[in-house]
């Protein structure tokens, strides 16, 4: 089976159409959605419609802490902790959405094993308090709270990937987009595919991966696309130009 792996994409409908209509170039089986498909962007009514026909064509969804945060009320806002335009673009979110689509966000898991596989938004010690894997010490930490021998996060911007150590800990390694990487059945893996909707590595293309189980390989990729345009819808809903001007710099 190949899967399609889509993380953090942030109502982002220019990223999402072009990584998919990459994705379906290569052929897929089934897409693996890992959190955050709100938030930042301009088009989210779209991509949680997306995401539910993906579901409903037998994909998986776990649920992002931005997917949270729109289902929150006034007062929990109070207590977030989230920068000033991140609560911006979560609240204006808030207010276009259905009750259909909120209760598509609300249903959705905070992990799912499938076979020797783990899919979550954040990490694996504790889902849904959102801690970041940042380094190696966080990705030892995950890959020790799962019997699953492969991981697969979103949350972290920046793709990455890390293998354990027979002497413990995990080991971070780059791999090349475009590039398969044979995940070794000798180590158990933590990838990360980096954000489809708002890279942060100073490159504006859209991030997704594709792995394929019967070979046990993954392959990271990077998708250009019209990011001027989605920029420019984020700045015509009115949201922060940070947001507009992130998706411009991909940081």
């Amino acid at each position: 089976m190949r899967l399609a792996l889509l993380a953090d994409l942030h109502a982002n409908r220019e990223a999402t159409e072009a990584c998919l209509s990459k994705l379906r170039k290569l052929g897929f089986d089934r897409a693996v959605l890992l959190g955050d498909i709100v938030g930042y962007g301009a088009d989210p009514e779209w991509t949680v419609d997306e995401a539910q026909r993906l579901i409903d064509d037998g994909g998986l969804a776990v649920y992002g802490n931005h997917d949270e945060a729109v289902l929150r009320d006034a007062q929990a806002d109070a207590q977030s902790t989230k920068h000033a335009h991140a609560q911006a673009a979560i609240d204006w979110t808030r207010g276009r959405l259905s009750a259909a689509q909120r209760a598509f966000l609300a249903a959705l898991p905070a992990s799912i094993e499938d076979e020797d596989r783990l899919y979550v938004h954040a990490n694996a010690w504790a889902p849904l308090q959102w801690g970041y894997i940042s380094n190696a010490l966080a990705a030892a930490q995950s890959i020790a709270a799962t019997r699953q021998r492969v991981t697969f996060c979103g949350h972290v911007h920046d793709p990455a990937l890390y293998h354990s150590q027979p002497e413990g800990g995990a080991r971070h390694f780059a791999p090349t987009p475009g590039v398969a990487m044979p995940l070794l059945g000798s180590r158990r893996w933590l990838a990360l595919p980096g954000s489809l909707g708002q890279p942060r590595d100073g490159n504006p293309a859209a991030c997704c991966a594709l792995y394929d189980t019967t070979r046990g390989s993954l392959t990271l990729l990077r998708v250009a696309y019209d990011h001027h345009a989605a920029a420019r819808k984020i700045a015509a809903a009115g949201l922060p130009e940070s947001l507009a001007k992130r998706l411009v710099e991909g940081r």
